[in-house]
C-alpha cells in the first residue's frame, strides 16, 4: 500500500507542475494535498509548526510571484492595466481555444486587443506590450516552479529526516 499511497502523492505533485503552465489547475492546493495525503496515509508528526510555516510563506510567495512578474512585464514594454488584465484573461482563455499553445498565444493577443480597445495604442507599441506579457508569463513560470520545487524539497527533507 505504501508504493500506492506515494504514487498518488506523486500524482499531486505532478499536476501542480502542469498547473504552472495551466493556470486554471490550481497548483498550491496539489502541493499541499500532497502534503496532507502523506499525513493521512503515514502520519502528521514530522509537520510541526515550523514546516507549515515555511510552506505557507512559500503559497504566498507563489501567488505574490504570479502577480509581480505579470505586472513587470506588462509596465515594462510601456503597458497599463488594461494590458495586465487583457494578459491575465488571455492565460485563461487562451488554453481552451488553442490546446498547448494558447497558454502563450492568449496572454499576448489578450494584451495586444485590451492596449488597442481601451487605451487606443497603435499596433506596433500593443505587440510590444503583448510580447511584454509573455515575458512575465513566462517569468512567473520558472519562478513558481522553482518555488514549488523547494518546497517539494524541503518537504522531502522533513519526512526523510524524521525516520533517521
Amino acid at each position: 500500500m505504501d508504493i500506492l499511497y506515494w504514487a498518488l502523492i506523486i500524482v499531486l505533485f505532478l499536476v501542480a507542475y502542469i498547473g504552472l503552465v495551466y493556470p486554471i489547475i490550481p497548483s498550491v492546493l496539489f502541493l499541499l494535498a500532497g502534503f496532507l495525503l502523506y499525513g493521512i496515509f503515514f502520519s502528521f508528526q514530522p509537520f510541526g509548526w515550523f514546516f507549515w510555516l515555511v510552506q505557507g510563506l512559500c503559497v504566498i510567495l507563489l501567488f505574490g510571484a504570479d502577480y509581480v512578474a505579470n505586472i513587470m512585464g506588462v509596465k515594462k514594454y510601456g503597458g497599463s492595466k488594461a494590458g495586465v488584465w487583457g494578459s491575465t484573461i488571455g492565460i485563461i482563455v487562451g488554453p481552451f481555444v488553442i490546446p498547448f499553445l494558447g497558454i502563450i498565444i492568449g496572454p499576448f493577443v489578450g494584451a495586444i486587443i485590451a492596449e488597442l480597445i481601451i487605451h487606443k495604442r497603435n499596433l506596433r507599441d500593443s505587440v510590444k506590450i503583448g510580447f511584454g506579457s509573455v515575458v512575465g508569463f513566462i517569468s512567473s513560470v520558472v519562478t513558481k516552479a522553482i518555488i514549488q520545487s523547494l518546497m517539494i524539497i524541503y518537504f522531502l527533507i522533513v519526512v526523510l529526516s524524521f525516520f533517521k
